[in-house]
């Protein structure tokens, strides 16, 4: 506090005090322990979402990497389609140009987003394009699921790969047949959904947990003070608006996304034997299990011998096989993990037995199999 200074005396005190509450076995509380989150990022506000567009336009400007018109009918008619529009008659005209592509047109309708505003937009090459480097999206509406117009898109793209060729080599880095417009897109229409007038909003979990539904509904009950939160079912907490914040349920959720709760989840391991990933959460306990792990190399060479006969004995030549058998085993290692050590325990005796992880994918199925883990493995 501003104004006030700590003797030594107060030093002296604050110490004694704390090695008092030590010596009587009472634990301070530690900042690590409390592993908590806000709600906002452990749920979301059920109907606060964003919406999917999509929609088909065509990309000009390209530098001969466009759709081969005569391969792809569609580029042409909508090509021509459009040219008609503008008054350019151009039917039964043989047209050949590299530097138009059809695409298809993605993004994301963000929530009350308003009439008038931005958003990105994704355009990817739907024909035989070879890069959309350089490109312009034409207008293009973006449609919902229940096809109406929710935006317009058009603007540059921007790309990150490339593509160069030559007559006897060529070199693609990234996707270069893929581009983003930042801002590309204007919305013109709006979804309609009055948050205030909600009798009551559901809280939908990010991770189902029978656990964490229970503390969050619980914590929302202790800052209102009387029970309007409920949990329905391991992914929804249901809350009742209160009277006080009957047509501004905007501030009741200001104030409920900040409480912090500490969430709960399943002990799960997630292995990726393409990559040799494995991901193991905190809560992984392993029982007590002897653990042993060998790698067996057998290594066979063939080295035949040429046999010659002696000069002037009218003999043959003749190859004479030679083979050599070898069987290695590393790794004649037994170690014992013990019953409920924690995950850098578990982590920390297995590295110490050399193990790489493809072949900590199998030990884990192992000892899964065996029943003396206390987690879900899941593999991609």
């Amino acid at each position: 506090m501003p104004g006030v200074r700590k003797t030594g005396f107060g030093r002296a005190l604050a110490h004694a005090v704390g090695m008092a509450l030590l010596a009587l076995g009472v634990a301070l509380p530690s900042t690590a322990a409390l592993a908590t989150s806000r709600i906002k990022d452990l749920a979301n506000i059920e109907g606060v979402r964003q919406n999917q567009l999509i929609g088909y336009g065509l990309v000009v400007g390209l530098n001969g990497t466009g759709d081969t018109l005569n391969n792809i009918p569609f580029t042409k008619q909508s090509l021509q389609a459009m040219l008609e529009r503008m008054g350019v008659n151009i039917r039964g005209a043989t047209i050949r140009t590299g530097n138009v592509a059809a695409v298809m047109v993605t993004g994301n309708l963000p929530a009350f987003g308003t009439q008038g505003t931005r958003m990105d937009v994704t355009v990817s090459a739907l024909g035989d394009a070879k890069s959309l480097q350089g490109g312009t999206l034409l207008v293009t509406p973006l449609l919902g699921a229940d096809g109406n117009v929710y935006a317009v898109a058009q603007g540059s793209l921007a790309i990150g790969g490339f593509s160069a060729e030559g007559a006897a080599a060529s070199v693609t880095k990234g996707v270069p047949t893929n581009g983003r417009i930042v801002n590309g897109a204007i919305i013109e229409r709006e979804i309609e959904f009055t948050l205030n007038r909600l009798p009551n909003v559901r809280l939908a979990l990010r991770n189902a947990d029978f656990t964490t539904a229970k503390r969050i509904a619980a914590a929302v009950n202790d800052f209102l003070g009387t029970k309007t939160a409920e949990p329905i079912d391991p992914s929804t907490v249901q809350l009742s608006i209160p009277k006080e914040f009957k047509g501004n349920v905007v501030a009741l959720l200001t104030e409920i996304e900040q409480l912090q709760v500490e969430p709960d989840n399943v002990a799960r391991i997630i292995i990726d034997e393409r990559s040799g990933i494995i991901v193991m959460g905190r809560d992984v306990r392993v029982a007590t299990v002897a653990v042993a792990q060998g790698n067996l190399t057998v290594s066979i060479s063939e080295s035949p011998q040429v046999s010659q006969p002696n000069p002037l004995s009218r003999g043959r030549t003749v190859v004479t096989p030679n083979t050599r058998v070898g069987v290695q085993e590393d790794g004649k290692k037994l170690a014992l993990v013990k019953d409920g050590v924690s995950l850098q325990q578990l982590v920390d005796g297995l590295n110490g037995l050399g193990i790489g992880p493809r072949d900590l994918i199998g030990i884990l199925q192992a000892i899964k199999a065996a029943g003396a883990i206390e987690a879900d493995i899941e593999v991609m």
